[in-house]
């Protein structure tokens, strides 16, 4: 794959206070990856360097190859951005600010086009300030989109959306990964980070905390295994550790999951007890992150 952005040991400061210390990740094509963190974790701070509206203080950043607060018209032609609170001029209509917007690009998709991929169709001749909050969310997503770009920058794309919008946002988004276009995503959603990112990034107090896939970042053993089986039974010993047990109920987290089940099933078969109710299941990215931030 092809890395679109760059992030190596970068490090910014406000006076005496270190917002973000030697962080350092990146972004291939085709790619979404998730950006997430407690509040003042550095992620604002990062995202904001990435799109060049702050410099960092040490550290490199590269975006399309180019530093970002450098890259001029030619890098901006190439990045689209919506940001988590953005104002459009209320008197335009929604044809007048996506044909507005669409004359900054070269290239640049038709208005009409990019208008019905946001599902505004309809609105085409009704001014911004008569719209919705959800609807206001989509404009903002086209006006990101009518430049063609090659990286997107995603600050809560979602939200004030009905779920059945979300998840057309969603298509939306997937259609740009299929195009090559990398995607870097905030959220404070985070059913929405795990179905569309491929990659997560965690930060605390300015730090990597944890990166890697959605479904991943539980770390080793952290496959939970669950079962009802007489309490007077004795489980066998294997790659699993004990995490509760009672009331005919029984879980164990393991780092090996297909391991553990071939055990405990060679042994239910031959011991001729049934493991009812048996659930194998990873932590949910929620759940994860929740955990990865209270260690800390």
């Amino acid at each position: 794959m092809v890395q679109v952005i760059s992030v190596e040991h970068l490090t910014k400061r406000y006076g005496s206070s270190l917002a973000l210390d030697d962080v350092s990740f990146g972004v291939d094509a085709g790619e979404v990856v998730g950006v997430l963190g407690p509040n003042g974790a550095g992620k604002t701070t990062t995202i904001e360097i990435l799109e060049g509206f702050r410099l960092p203080t040490a550290g490199s950043v590269r975006v399309l190859g180019r530093p970002p607060a450098a890259g001029g018209r030619r890098l901006k032609n190439r990045v689209g951005i919506v940001l988590q609170s953005a104002g459009s001029d209320s008197t335009l209509t929604v044809r007048e600010a996506v044909g507005l917007y669409a004359t900054f690009y070269r290239p640049r998709r038709p208005p009409g086009e990019v208008i019905a991929e946001v599902m505004l169709e309809g609105t085409e001749r009704t001014r911004i300030g008569q719209l919705s909050g959800g609807q206001r969310r989509r404009l903002d997503l086209a006006l990101a989109l009518v430049g063609h770009p090659e990286v997107l920058f995603l600050d809560e794309p979602t939200t004030g959306l009905d779920p059945a919008a979300r998840r057309r946002i969603w298509e939306v988004i997937g259609r740009l990964r299929a195009r090559g276009v990398a995607v870097v995503l905030t959220s404070h959603y985070l059913d929405e980070v795990q179905r569309l990112a491929d990659r997560v990034v965690v930060l605390r107090r300015g730090q990597v905390i944890a990166e890697g896939p959605p479904g991943q970042l539980g770390g080793p053993g952290a496959t939970s295994i669950s079962f009802r089986l007489d309490s007077r039974a004795t489980l066998p010993s294997g790659p699993w550790e004990l995490r509760a047990r009672g009331g005919g109920s029984t879980t164990l987290s393991t780092a090996v999951p297909t391991e553990a089940l071939r055990i405990l099933a060679n042994w239910a078969a031959s011991e001729g007890f049934e493991l009812e109710e048996l659930e194998v299941r990873r932590p949910s990215l929620e759940e994860a992150y929740l955990e990865l931030t209270a260690k800390r």
